[in-house]
């Protein structure tokens, strides 16, 4: 529509209402259902609270995906959309009366504000908790919740107001980031929030294992969590036999998480004994393992190969762990074994020399669903390179590949030398080129210590700014 088309009847009818806020709360019971979300928009925007409030008390829609609205945390209207929350539940008898079920305050895109408002099967919340809701009718409130080292102005009123609507409201949180944050905060929010509901958690808190296994009964109440992140625990060494009893309670804990999908561990200890435990516990096949800083010995990397249990995986990343003391028999039995699968494979700054990456080969060669592959920090010389490249040339599934430069582009002391990034790395990409056409490839130096940047091939020389 041109800048000097007329107004539709839509726009006019939401720009009335809007202007007269007093007529605007009077006409919404006999306001046709269609008008809601552009309306609720415009309100939302101009921050009519008391209009807000009244149209969250009316809401049409099964669902209220408020949080897609909200860019920047409002505390005047969130106060605004739970009074209207308030409005409902006073003056509903039974919540069967209502048609909203769901608030959600998640800061995520959502297609409701998208389509046209008329569809009443839209689903704007997924999750098998929907009809558990309904039959028990409470309203559910859904949000994501980053916990730091004290609560926020706008944490702390949400969980309040839901404490004290325990008997009629629902507080779900779906994903949780818990960061350096006290136990007692943590079990607070908890019990208000059940940790039946969650899907994600990353758990990043410089905690000891004894801590550790402190959060364990609530962890182990996480039902339908699908992906797990744990990074940053560490172990008291003059605590080792109390900390392994620790760390086996937790672990424990996983054996009921049937859901769990992803497992990350960042910079987590846990002893060979407790790894091979780990992957005993789970029970569900994993899509994603991602495993970073962490010292794997052989008999870990054994226990991980001969796990059932990711021999479905979509994405396999190990990033900082040190292989080129460890025999790759069984990283490669496990590459074998999700060649039909494996999507996904990272294996950044893993120590893999010439000797490591010639015997991995085989197995890669079978990874027909290979799109993305990252072998950056890793000591490769220049004809071991072009061998690999040569096996790895008939994967036609790949769009992202992301190689070492070759050691040859290094002098005795490490220093980056360019003529020979830009003379070897045109050749290496050619031999991609002789077999299909390849879609976005790099040859990355090491990370420049001075300014934190790759020297990069990528059918041009692209140098970091201690270059520029």
């Amino acid at each position: 529509m041109g800048s000097g088309a007329p107004p539709t009847l839509l726009q006019l009818a939401v720009k009335s209402l809007q202007t007269n806020e007093n007529v605007g709360i009077s006409a919404l019971q006999q306001l046709p259902k269609e008008l809601f979300p552009c309306l609720f928009k415009e309100v939302f925007t101009s921050r009519h609270t008391e209009m807000l409030t009244a149209m969250v008390a009316r809401w049409p829609f099964a669902c209220l995906p408020v949080g897609a609205l909200m860019n920047v945390p409002d505390m005047a209207i969130l106060k605004a959309v739970l009074n209207g929350l308030d409005t409902l539940l006073t003056q509903q008898f039974h919540l069967r009366q209502s048609t909203l079920r769901v608030l959600d305050l998640r800061h995520v895109h959502n297609v409701f504000w998208d389509v046209w408002p008329g569809v009443e099967s839209l689903q704007c919340l997924e999750g098998s908790f929907l009809p558990r809701y309904a039959q028990r009718q409470l309203l559910m409130v859904v949000t994501d919740f980053d916990l730091r080292l004290n609560l926020d102005e706008h944490q702390a009123y949400l969980l309040q107001w839901a404490q004290q609507r325990q008997s009629s409201v629902r507080l779900c949180c779906l994903k949780m980031t818990i960061c350096g944050t006290p136990l007692e905060m943590i079990r607070m929010v908890l019990k208000t929030f059940q940790p039946c509901y969650l899907e994600q958690l990353d758990l990043s808190t410089n905690w000891n294992l004894i801590t550790l296994s402190r959060f364990a009964p609530w962890f182990g109440q996480m039902r339908n969590l699908c992906k797990l992140h744990v990074s940053r625990i560490y172990m008291n060494s003059n605590k080792e036999d109390i900390e392994q009893k620790c760390v086996a309670r937790f672990i424990s804990q996983i054996s009921k998480l049937n859901c769990l999908q992803n497992l990350s561990m960042n910079g987590v200890y846990i002893s060979s004994e407790r790894m091979k435990q780990l992957f005993r516990c789970l029970k569900s096949p994993l899509e994603t393992l991602s495993i970073n800083l962490c010292m794997l010995s052989q008999s870990d990397m054994k226990h991980l190969s001969q796990c059932q249990r990711i021999f479905q995986l979509k994405h396999l990343q190990l990033h900082g762990v040190p292989l080129f003391h460890l025999s790759t028999i069984h990283l490669q039995f496990l590459l074998e074994h999700i060649a039909d699968t494996l999507e996904i494979l990272e294996l950044e700054d893993c120590t893999i020399g010439d000797s490591q990456i010639s015997a991995l080969l085989p197995a890669l060669r079978k990874c027909s669903k290979l799109t993305r592959v990252n072998l950056y920090d890793n000591a490769i010389s220049n004809s071991v390179m072009k061998e690999f490249l040569q096996g790895m040339s008939n994967i036609s599934t790949l769009t992202e590949e992301l190689y070492p430069a070759p050691l040859e582009c290094y002098d005795e002391l490490g220093h980056i030398l360019v003529e020979k990034l830009a003379q070897l790395c045109p050749d290496l990409l050619d031999i991609l080129r002789h077999k299909r056409h390849p879609k976005n490839v790099s040859f990355g130096t090491h990370i420049c210590p001075q300014c934190f940047q790759r020297c990069v091939y990528d059918v041009k020389t692209r140098l970091c700014h201690c270059f520029s």
